[in-house]
């Protein structure tokens, strides 16, 4: 059974960091591309950033180019994403998403495998 289970989102205040993490079960991370997505009330999901099975990343979003970074762990089959320096801008639902391919893409419809997100909340 494919899946992905995200974990690590919580209640923070601005200036706060958290580390979101992506375990997969069912495939392996070295075969495929991981992203993460972000849907904020009232607004579309748009792609975070993503991360292949070599390691290669790439950031969709200009705000958070120094702020977030995507990483993975191989042997615990675990994407993270390290987010710095939050915002209020920054709450909403974290998801990762996954794609048998070696190249990432910021289209949602790429992805076939997804998890069940994280709530980000971010507030002073």
């Amino acid at each position: 059974q494919l899946q992905l289970v995200e974990s690590g989102g919580g209640y923070v205040h601005p200036g706060d960091s958290l580390r979101l993490s992506c375990a997969a079960s069912g495939f392996s991370l070295i075969d495929s591309a991981i992203g993460w997505f972000r849907q904020a009330p009232g607004k579309e999901r748009e792609a975070v950033s993503c991360i292949t099975h070599w390691s290669s990343s790439t950031d969709y979003v200009d705000s958070l180019k120094g702020r977030f970074t995507i990483s993975r762990d191989n042997a615990k089959n675990t994407i993270y994403l390290q987010m710095n320096s939050l915002e209020a801008e920054d709450t909403a639902v974290y998801y990762c998403a996954g794609r048998r391919s070696h190249t990432c893409s910021s289209d949602d419809q790429a992805y076939a495998y997804w998890g069940q997100g994280t709530q980000v909340t971010v507030s002073s």
